[in-house]
């Protein structure tokens, strides 16, 4: 049974092929997880690391540079809540000024792919926050925080999020 609130409002081809190459990274990720795990590293820590690291990539050479004003959670969240990736997570941004950006998403790709493996309650719960470390570090390279206060993976109506200084 698939989580709650969960399913797409925006269907159409260009979307749904980007939603399915979202859904093949976050395959990826629980099986490079949960192998981690039977060879006896600590998966959790590596996946995170890992993951905060790209997103650090991320925020310096993807929305650093689409930035009017690089100091701005507003400019970045232009940069950052734009485009196909807004559709595909069809994110609706609540607030956005210089020092603090809200945002809610509504549809989520990587639960819908770790659901199809098996995953459900506190596993799926763990892979949604190491996969929202990404987003952490993105916030690190944009000199925000990041808190996240709702997630679909938890079974609520939507992720929320809210970068700040």
């Amino acid at each position: 049974m698939s989580v709650k609130h969960n399913e797409p409002k925006f269907t159409d081809p260009a979307t749904m092929a980007c939603r399915g190459a979202v859904e093949h990274r976050a395959t990826w990720m629980a099986l490079l997880y949960e192998q981690a795990k039977e060879q006896g590293a600590d998966a959790e820590k590596m996946c995170r690391e890992a993951i905060r690291k790209c997103g650090h990539i991320h925020g310096d050479n993807m929305y650093k540079p689409l930035c009017e004003d690089p100091d701005s959670a507003a400019d970045f969240g232009r940069a950052f809540f734009s485009g196909q990736g807004a559709k595909n997570m069809e994110i609706d941004v609540l607030e956005s000024s210089h020092d603090s950006l809200v945002a809610e998403f509504r549809q989520c790709p990587l639960v819908q792919a770790w659901e199809k493996l098996g995953y459900k309650g506190k596993e799926l719960e763990l892979l949604c926050d190491m996969a929202m470390d990404g987003d952490r570090g993105i916030a690190d390279q944009m000199g925000l925080t990041l808190d996240i206060t709702k997630t679909i993976a938890a079974g609520d109506g939507c992720c929320h999020l809210h970068f700040h200084k």
